[in-house]
């Protein structure tokens, strides 16, 4: 049994071997290798000790030769380079494993250097905790690629699976907990405490506002709009505060309001919200709204707080210029989640065709790409 320690030794640097020839990577010499299952870079024993504040020479070759952006890595984490010890070598193994691309794998590193700081029991604990919401490697490959930070940029599985545990006993499904850990990944990196007070909090709100069911509501809340958890309980107070005070709502009314599409919104920063909801009023009370209309409007469409003022008003004035009523505007208010320049495109198309925007609506300028094309094809044969 005393052989199976340098076994595992051999083994392990047969591995580490095999993806250093995949890479091209510089061999490392058995004075340089760390204890199994942490294949690393090393400086040499026998030269002296550098400044705490020199870069790791080694680590810096073996990155530039595996395709690495070096001066982005440098740029976002420059402490990774003065550790003595790292984990490119088995990071890269492990990834290789789970299908990951070598220019993937160059990729990830150079946006998120901190990925090789990550040890091998580490990652595989992590992929395992991962794949209980995910279907395949394959998925996890992808999302790792399009954001390294939801993978790496916490070291505490513990809290990721108490966490996971936690938001699925609120009844979150898979579907949520997937577009959680690749668009707000904050969330299960905080502490369990954290993410259950503001759990804990919306529940409240809902039984202030006269709520019956305050968990189904803060899961509502939740789903609707991932990023709450990684919001203070403070902000999101007093953007609902603020909610109710210039919309003059009543208890039934926000309620219904957070818990639709206005969940959307109270992740927003406290004075972001509070200036656009100004503008917004200043830019329709300029064109004959009134109260009402205004709430109406942030009711049916509470997104628009979402748009700056500057771009609203640009928008603004492309629909008017184009001969859009303001009245068509508060009707069809989807119609502002298209860009100004898409806007002002199908404006100019329609135009071309003749299309009476006061006989026909406006309901053409809020649909599908594909839609708008098939409609626009038709009224050119119409015309023809």
């Amino acid at each position: 049994m005393a052989a199976v320690p340098g076994v595992r030794v051999l083994l392990s640097l047969h591995r580490s071997v095999i993806v250093q020839r995949s890479f091209g990577l510089v061999p490392v010499q058995l004075a340089s290798t760390c204890l199994p299952r942490r294949l690393c870079s090393a400086t040499t024993r026998n030269k002296p000790k550098p400044p705490a504040v020199s870069e790791n020479e080694s680590l810096l070759e073996n990155l530039n030769v595996m395709g690495v952006d070096v001066k982005m890595a440098r740029r976002r984490q420059p402490g990774v380079f003065r550790k003595a010890f790292t984990n490119e070598h088995g990071l890269a193994e492990f990834l290789l494993e789970k299908g990951a691309s070598r220019r993937s794998i160059a990729s990830i590193i150079s946006r998120y250097p901190r990925a090789i700081t990550r040890s091998i029991d580490h990652l595989e604990q992590r992929w395992k905790l991962w794949r209980n919401i995910f279907s395949t490697d394959a998925e996890i490959v992808t999302i790792l690629h399009r954001s390294p930070e939801s993978f790496f940029r916490t070291s505490d599985n513990e809290s990721l699976e108490k966490n996971i545990d936690f938001l699925i006993s609120l009844g979150l499904n898979s579907k949520d907990l997937h577009r959680m850990l690749t668009t707000a990944p904050r969330t299960f990196s905080n502490s369990l405490e954290l993410n259950r007070q503001m759990v804990e909090f919306l529940e409240d709100i809902c039984v202030e506002l006269g709520g019956k069911d305050p968990e189904q509501f803060a899961k509502t809340v939740i789903s609707r709009n991932l990023y709450v958890l990684i919001r203070s309980t403070k902000r999101v107070k007093v953007n609902i505060e603020n909610l109710r005070s210039v919309l003059k709502l009543n208890d039934s009314e926000l309620l219904a309001l957070l818990q639709g599409n206005g969940a959307d919104i109270v992740d927003l920063s406290n004075e972001y919200l509070k200036k656009n909801f100004n503008s917004l009023q200043q830019r329709l009370t300029a064109h004959g709204c009134n109260e009402d209309d205004v709430k109406k409007l942030i009711i049916s469409y509470p997104n628009i707080l979402y748009i700056g003022s500057e771009t609203l008003s640009n928008k603004l004035d492309c629909l008017l210029e184009g001969g859009i009523t303001i009245q068509q505007i508060l009707g069809k208010p989807k119609v502002l989640d298209y860009s100004t320049q898409n806007i002002a495109g199908r404006l100019k198309d329609l135009q071309k065709l003749g299309y009476d925007f006061q006989k026909n609506g406006i309901a053409l300028l809020d649909s599908s790409q594909k839609r708008f094309i098939a409609k626009l094809n038709k009224l050119a044969a119409e015309t023809r």
